[in-house]
């Protein structure tokens, strides 16, 4: 006969008045931590009390009742009671629900204690993130949420956010499939359908950290750092029904504006009313771009106006600004940090004189009428409107006599030239972005492509020049170089003394290459000397003359260092009127000499690989190359699995800090170059050789033109 099942006999409930309770000694909690008393004690007194206290009758020495009740489980709600009734929110006498424990029974008070709070199972993340989306769906608001939860109300944000993320993935989540740092990064864009193709592309790779589900969520979005972005401004753009995508979870720097082709368009529509209004001022020509080429205008002549000057009450408030700058600069001097007041009032003084200092500047109406403006976004986001410079086509043609315009100009009644709108429209252009003919081929290891070896020669050599223009002794040295090869090998004479350096531009170039470490350095320096240098003749002379040797020597390597040429490109093997194949090859040879010289180190010069620059211009094998270079074999073997995409932008990170460069950058070892006056061609360097190794120069099989004596 089967034995009979025991049954269980639960504690009895009762409602006990709140002055007959007292805390226990027994409960085990003395920490507190989690949601705080005062908290606690406003959700009672909006929905009552959820869960009962756990209680013991209080005996005293003979073991008989005493009327009162201890509390072994429930402290933190029976303090949180506390405080409503010495509010008076609650009566003394209220009766409070409670499960009675028998005091003689075998379990103890302490055991009770711990069992309640061990066995108690924590609300899963997800759960609660559904909880709130479900409050929200019932009309609540964040802020209403916030307040009965007594969270922040960005914490709310953040849970819907999470909330919101693909059903697939928060599945997975659920089932532990994917760490809640992973979760957080899908809820940057709300399209589920990308959110799921990234995680099941993410299957496929070792790599599967947040900040790479980030990236590429947003590939295809603009930052919101971006000068465009910036420019625009985030209300315009989201005004003209531009998405931004958000994160919640981290700084975001602006979100990244989702929309580029609406961003590009509000851009490119708000400098075109911007150089409108420039057109009014009677240029000849405006060209518009949202970003220029390094060294757009370097071939331009500049006008020289006339700032403005301060009228008596703008002179006046710029003495004040600053006698005020200046007295808290002393006042603070020795202090270890300005008062915020002090600092934001240093600030705006600091503004309000740049102001003046940026007053407009004031051209000849002649000089207008032949001149033009470029308007552009400067790198922080802000209109940038360039005046005053010249074409060569445009300069002003004089007859043989040198007196008047030329024949056929236009002349007023008075003699003067007339004004530009009188004669002409001003003639607007709007820029667009050079093409990117980025070409994968296939997987063998072939050449680099030749317009990728010129933007990287066009890097070098803009580094190049700024190592030279900081060593003179080296540049002393390139100019009698120069100068010894037109004095001793009989080069064809020149009137006076025509040694002169002719600025080389880059006909192609990378488009970070205007904002890279030597663009900056080199431009800055100029800058500097061009504010020193004087406008006449005369005086330049006295000027120079005036100066000590280390100072001339800085100047001239200076001067020098704009001549300096280490670009590749593609030679003509059959003496065309372009340079040929081989004064290529001496041209590079002879950089790598110089740069040798000058200990030139371009990742100290400030050039990173990335996918941009040259991970995503070239082929799978050479990315595998490059990282098997920089950091091992094993590494090389985590991403050759990877397609294209995903292995530039994985070994972009790989690459990050580990001083690889690709060889069009690295300093080389030295060699001989050749003499030339000789026919014979020196052997390509590897990135310039074909995937078969075979030599890009002139067989000597074939027949070559050779110079008449």
């Amino acid at each position: 006969m089967a034995k009979a099942v025991q049954k269980i006999t639960l504690s009895a409930s009762r409602d006990i008045p709140f002055n007959k309770l007292v805390l226990s000694q027994s409960n085990v909690r003395r920490l507190q931590s989690g949601v705080s008393i005062e908290d606690l004690a406003e959700d009672i007194a909006r929905r009552g009390l959820l869960q009962s206290l756990n209680v013991r009758p209080v005996l005293d020495a003979e073991g008989a009742e005493t009327g009162q009740f201890e509390i072994p489980a429930g402290g933190r709600r029976y303090r949180a009671l506390e405080r409503l009734v010495k509010q008076k929110r609650l009566s003394k006498t209220a009766s409070i629900p409670c499960i009675v424990r028998d005091p003689k029974g075998e379990i103890s008070a302490e055991e009770d204690s711990l069992a309640e709070n061990v066995q108690r199972v924590g609300l899963h993340p997800l759960d609660q993130f559904r909880a709130f989306k479900a409050l929200c769906a019932q009309g609540a608001g964040e802020e209403e949420i916030a307040a009965r939860f007594f969270v922040a109300p960005a914490v709310v944000r953040q849970r819907l956010r999470l909330a919101a993320v693909s059903e697939k993935l928060l599945e997975v989540y659920a089932e532990d499939g994917m760490t809640l740092e992973q979760l957080m990064a899908f809820t940057v864009t709300t399209d589920h359908a990308r959110q799921e193709q990234v995680w099941a592309a993410l299957q496929q790779s070792y790599d599967k950290e947040p900040y790479l589900i980030r990236r590429q969520l947003t590939e295809s979005a603009v930052r919101g750092s971006d000068r465009r972005a910036r420019f625009v401004g985030a209300e315009a753009y989201e005004a003209a029904g531009g998405v931004i995508l958000r994160d919640l979870f981290e700084d975001d720097s602006g979100g990244w504006f989702e929309d580029v082709a609406l961003l590009d368009r509000l851009a490119t529509e708000r400098l075109a009313a911007a150089a409108e209004k420039v057109a009014a001022e009677g240029w000849k020509w405006i060209e518009v771009a949202v970003d220029f080429r390094y060294g757009h205008m370097s071939h331009l002549r500049q006008l020289d106006g006339v700032m403005i000057e301060l009228t008596p009450a703008e002179q006046v408030t710029f003495d004040a600004l600053t006698a005020e700058q200046t007295k808290l600069e002393i006042e603070y001097e020795g202090a270890d940090e300005l008062p915020d007041e002090v600092d934001a009032r240093l600030g705006d003084i600091e503004t309000a004189l740049a102001a003046f200092e940026n007053r407009p500047v004031r051209y000849e109406p002649t000089e207008i009428a032949r001149a033009g403006v470029f308007v552009s976004i400067d790198a922080d986001g802000h209109l940038d409107v360039d005046r005053g410079y010249v074409r060569p086509e445009d300069e002003p043609s004089m007859p043989v006599g040198g007196e008047g315009p030329a024949e056929g100009e236009p002349l007023e009644a008075d003699g003067t030239a007339p004004a530009a709108s009188d004669v002409q429209r001003t003639v607007i252009t709007i820029g667009g972005g050079e093409p990117d003919d980025d070409d994968d081929g296939n997987d063998a290891v072939k050449s680099l492509p030749e317009r990728l070896v010129s933007e990287l020669t066009a890097h070098r050599t803009l580094a190049l020049r700024d190592a030279v223009a900081n060593n003179p002794q080296v540049a002393l040295t390139a100019l009698l170089h120069k100068l010894c090869l037109d004095t001793f090998q009989h080069s064809a004479p020149c009137a006076c003394l025509e040694a002169s350096v002719r600025h080389v531009f880059f006909p192609v170039q990378a488009a970070d290459l205007k904002d890279s470490p030597s663009a900056k350095a080199v431009a800055e320096r100029h800058e500097a000397w061009k504010a020193e240098l004087p406008k006449d003749d005369d005086a330049l002379w006295d000027w120079l003359a005036s100066f000590d040797d280390t100072r001339r020597a800085a100047l001239l390597a200076h001067c020098v260092s704009f001549g300096v040429n280490a670009l590749y490109e593609k030679g003509d093997r059959y003496g065309g009127p372009g340079v040929s194949a081989h004064g290529v090859q001496r041209r590079i040879a002879q950089a790598d000499r110089l740069a040798r010289a000058v200990g030139l180190d371009m990742v100290e010069a400030g050039w990173r690989p990335s996918v941009d620059n040259y991970l995503g211009r070239v082929t799978k094998p050479r990315i595998l190359e490059a990282v098997r270079e920089a950091k091992g074999e094993q590494a090389a073997q985590l991403i050759d699995h990877l397609k294209k995409a995903e292995m530039a932008k994985e070994a972009e990170r790989l690459l990050d800090g580990a001083g690889w460069l690709p060889e069009p950058l690295r300093l080389v070892d030295s060699v001989d170059v050749s003499d030339p006056s000789t026919d014979t061609l020196e052997e390509l360097p590897g990135f310039l050789a074909d995937s078969e190794g075979q030599d890009a120069t002139t067989d000597e099989s074939e027949p070559h033109p050779i110079a008449a004596e």
